[in-house]
């Protein structure tokens, strides 16, 4: 008689996969205290530009447009390569992975290019508090972002050659946890830094 155990999800299957699972979540909490204290920081320090160009005067919204369709389309296609592992498609996983990380560099790409812009326009991360704040919140998060690029390519570098097994199942499905997890953040980001900074 088959168990509850083998109606789960093949990540879920082990107990070991579980707790590894459950293991992520608390890491993810971590994470959260983590940014929090980058937003409040951002919070407190906002409209302390100096003699720096303000967010207002920098900040494009046709780019940051494009960056949250990039990272959000980016947390869809990585939901349909989970939706491919649990059907058995590991050709399927491994083609929306792909197309998972290309988004993710194309966000990076349009991040780089933001930074170096303002730079050139005189919002360099010593130029004053609100700059600073601005970059070390962003770019931790484009640090989490580049971090998960190479950790997914390690992974699927696995998936070519083992396939969709309990293991690599575990190992896609808490990578997937924290591309969705960049994602929630950078809606925060989106809203609380870029939106308000363009009309305050």
């Amino acid at each position: 008689m088959s168990t509850n155990v083998n109606h789960a999800p093949l990540e879920y299957q082990t107990e070991h996969n579980q707790m590894s699972i459950l293991g992520f979540w608390i890491f993810l909490a971590a994470e959260v205290v983590l940014f929090s204290t980058l937003f409040a920081t951002y919070a407190v320090l906002f409209g302390r530009t100096a003699d720096a160009p303000t967010p207002s005067e920098l900040f494009e919204l046709d780019i940051v447009l494009v960056m949250t369709f990039l990272l959000l389309t980016s947390s869809f296609t990585c939901g349909i390569a989970i939706h491919q592992m649990r059907h058995g498609s590991n050709k399927g996983l491994i083609t929306w992975m792909i197309i998972t990380l290309a988004l993710g560099l194309g966000f990076l790409g349009f991040e780089v290019y933001e930074f170096i812009h303002y730079s050139h326009e005189g919002a360099t991360l010593p130029s004053s508090a609100y700059w600073s704040s601005f970059y070390v919140l962003a770019g931790t998060h484009g640090l989490h972002v580049t971090l998960g690029i190479g950790w997914a390519i390690l992974l699927l570098i696995q998936l070519f050659k083992k396939g969709i097994t309990k293991v690599t199942s575990r190992k896609v499905f808490i990578i997937s946890l924290y591309w969705h997890f960049l994602d929630v953040i950078w809606i925060f980001i989106f809203t609380s830094v870029y939106l308000i900074g363009m009309v305050v």
